[in-house]
């Protein structure tokens, strides 16, 4: 198989297994436990947090651990809703992830105020609509997907950081598809990942919570990860993560995603690559092969071994069009002709061209049986 859906889900580092099957076997204790075998689960959970407040950037003090960025979300939207409920403004967008979209629709549920800003053509949103918006009201809090997981866009946080600041609202950013594929550049109060994005194991992630802002958790109980988030720690999935962190310094290349279109969009010069000329992830390509059916495509494409998909992995079973794609401009036609192809860094060349031909190869096939059928009716 080639594997092209890292968007989806990243297969486990070899060198992240290998440092959490100590805490798997020997290792097994309770990190809130006093005695030696308790303080040892202690020093790795903390070696942990210092791997992944580097690769952010931050103050290890300002890392709490979680189930991944659903749970961060979900924190986030309702500590900000509970502590500041004066302010009832949330802005976000309409090309948000599952869980950022779920949290607006509960947020308005409690009475608050949703603005949902349009994006353009390339997936990117107007600072102008958003100072507007944030003009218009005292917002709470703005959160946005910082780069798309369905087309890799990368929203401009920075700006939108400081605009936000400006009006005194809090800024949270879902990296959960930044973390090892772009620099973060902003300065945000709330940012949010998982660990299976980037190598590490399913179940495990982060909330970053800037220590100037006031924070009230989600789950309360035995007071775990300094009171913002109780629960006894996984801490074989948290040195998972800490360990994927390091190994996630340095961005990944651009270099297997780019070959992978020019030849793709070489032989198949109708095709549609979203975003193209907007700042994107370097290992993502949502391309439209107009008039193909993307259903057909990925049947023909997982005969053939290779592995991607038609969106978010977490609309898979839905009925309805991308509503990414909608938010950009197009219409169902165009996102029931699109494909995601995402890259990790356990990618070759080779699978890249190799991927390319084969998906050339099913299009063709695809056009033909398209043809046929429409002789056959006519």
């Amino acid at each position: 198989m080639i594997y092209l859906d890292a968007n989806a889900t990243t297969p486990l580092d070899p060198a992240v297994l290998e440092a959490m099957l100590p805490f798997l076997s020997e290792n097994w204790a309770n990190a809130s436990a006093n005695y030696a075998a308790g303080r040892k689960a202690r020093k790795a959970l903390q070696n942990a947090r210092e791997h992944v407040a580097a690769l952010i950037d931050v103050e290890d003090r300002e890392v709490v651990f979680t189930s991944g960025a659903t749970e961060s979300i979900n924190a986030v939207h309702a500590s900000v809703r509970h502590l500041w409920p004066q302010n009832r403004l949330l802005i976000t967008t309409k090309a948000e992830h599952a869980a950022g979209l779920q949290c607006a629709a509960r947020w308005e549920q409690s009475g608050g105020e949703v603005c949902r800003l349009g994006v353009d053509r390339s997936g990117l949103i107007d600072l102008k609509e958003l100072r507007k918006a944030l003009q218009s009201s005292q917002a709470a809090l703005v959160s946005i997907l910082w780069a798309n997981n369905e087309t890799g866009i990368i929203q401009p946080m920075r700006e939108i950081v400081a605009m936000a600041h400006e009006y005194g609202a809090l800024v949270h950013a879902d990296a959960v598809q930044m973390i090892g594929k772009a620099p973060m550049d902003a300065k945000v109060d709330f940012l949010s990942l998982s660990g299976h994005k980037f190598h590490a194991p399913k179940g495990i992630g982060a909330l970053i919570v800037n220590q100037r802002v006031r924070f009230e958790p989600l789950l309360v109980g035995g007071g775990q990860e300094g009171g913002r988030r109780s629960g006894t720690e996984n801490v074989p999935g948290i040195v998972g993560l800490g360990q994927a962190a390091a190994l996630a310094m340095s961005p990944c290349s651009g270099d297997l995603r780019n070959a992978f279109e020019a030849q793709l969009t070489r032989d198949w010069p109708e095709a549609v690559i979203h975003g193209r000329h907007a700042p994107r992830l370097p290992n993502t390509t949502s391309i439209c092969f107009p008039g193909i059916d993307a259903a057909g495509m990925l049947i023909l494409l997982d005969q053939a071994g290779i592995a991607c998909s038609a969106g978010s992995a977490c609309h898979t079973s839905s009925l309805h069009p991308s509503h990414v794609l909608e938010a950009m401009g197009y219409d169902s036609a165009h996102a029931a002709s699109t494909l995601r192809f995402s890259f990790s860094r356990m990618n070759t060349f080779i699978e890249a061209t190799q991927a390319a031909e084969t998906v050339l190869n099913s299009a063709r096939k695809m056009r033909a049986i398209g043809s046929a059928h429409s002789r056959l009716t006519t």
